[in-house]
């Protein structure tokens, strides 16, 4: 259990006294990171048995499709690519021909498939190596579309941001040493989430973005805010979460009920005339249990907003500030327990 102030992630602090802090934002699946990661793509965590064939999949909370990389940890490394069917968000995007890029940082994933176990090895992760924080090319609509491409490393998002070039709509991922998954340090983490900031911040898409920082599920068991229950698949953890913007409201406290789906409405909602991953509607129907967006206890992070105000300047930050944060000596390196099972 860890505890952090103000002076131990100044830049946090500032971002969340400025702009919009949000507490009651929850992961959007009682689950672990595969599954979340799939989610903020897709609204569903799945099993599918045919390329295709959307209505081959079946829900799956813990267990979606598996990226081999990830399972060859332990059973060996002849496993089959996971089938990745049903429809997701960049399928709608590209209907619309509204453009869109999904960032890795190159570097290693974070998990092991046993969280209990006290290490493992570590696991590639680039723009160009599909995994449980970049599922995205196992998606037969990407594949189809033809847009693998827009999978790209975070230094092309940076070069992007100082040209204000960004696509309508960013994804962007860590990779463990600075994701602040334990033991990654919360210092290391913070440096990496002001270098992306300052660069939107500082160049010319600043004047109408919207940017929103959160968290993956953390292993904190132990918060006194229970999760609202929504379907059979979550929600998940209550998890930090920011809205940084222009027109962002000022030192703003948000005490609507969120989760990661709200990205989803919110991208729909501004980009898609409120079209929405719906098997009825959206032309490529799936079996999923519902439609995530339309759930009567999800805010609406409009409200995070203020249009008529003047646009607010940049708050350009030192990339590695000075903390009280004491790196540990010789710490274990202790995971978080999340229900894989």
């Amino acid at each position: 259990m860890g505890y952090h102030d103000g002076g131990d992630i100044p830049n946090y602090w500032k971002y969340a006294r400025d702009f919009v802090l949000q507490d009651r934002m929850f992961e959007p699946n009682a689950s672990w990171s595969l599954p979340e990661h799939l989610f903020q793509v897709s609204e569903w965590s799945a099993v599918c048995e045919k390329h295709d064939d959307p209505f081959s999949c079946t829900n799956a909370r813990d267990l979606p499709g598996i990226p081999p990389d990830f399972r060859s940890r332990r059973r060996g490394p002849d496993n089959p690519a996971p089938i990745y069917a049903w429809t997701d968000l960049t399928y709608l995007l590209h209907k619309k021909g509204v453009s869109w890029g999904y960032y890795i940082l190159a570097g290693t994933e974070p998990d092991c498939e046993d969280d209990e176990k006290v290490g493992c090895l570590p696991v590639e992760q680039n723009a160009k190596t599909p995994g449980i924080w970049n599922p995205l090319p196992y998606f037969d609509t990407v594949k189809s579309d033809g847009e693998l491409g827009n999978i790209q490393s975070v230094q092309k998002f940076l070069e992007l941001a100082r040209n204000g070039t960004l696509p309508a709509v960013s994804w962007i991922v860590p990779s463990g040493d600075v994701s602040e998954h334990p033991p990654a340090l919360v210092s290391r983490g913070q440096t990496f989430v002001t270098t992306l900031i300052n660069a939107v911040m500082s160049g010319p898409n600043w004047k109408d973005c919207a940017i929103f920082l959160a968290w993956d599920d953390w292993g904190g068991f132990y918060d006194h805010v229970a999760p609202v229950t929504v379907d059979q698949n979550g929600y998940g953890l209550r998890v930090p979460a920011m809205v940084i913007s222009p027109y962002a409201r000022k030192s703003f406290i948000d005490h609507q009920t969120l989760s990661f789906d709200a990205y989803v409405k919110f991208i729909e909602d501004d980009f898609l005339d409120s079209q929405r991953l719906d098997p009825k509607k959206d032309g490529r129907p799936d079996p999923r249990p519902g439609v995530r967006e339309e759930a009567a206890q999800l805010g609406d992070l409009r409200r995070d907003f203020d249009f008529d105000q003047p646009a607010r300047a940049p708050v350009v930050l030192p990339e590695r500030p000075k903390t009280t944060l004491i790196a540990p000596v010789g710490a274990p390196n202790v995971r978080s327990r999340r229900p894989v099972r």
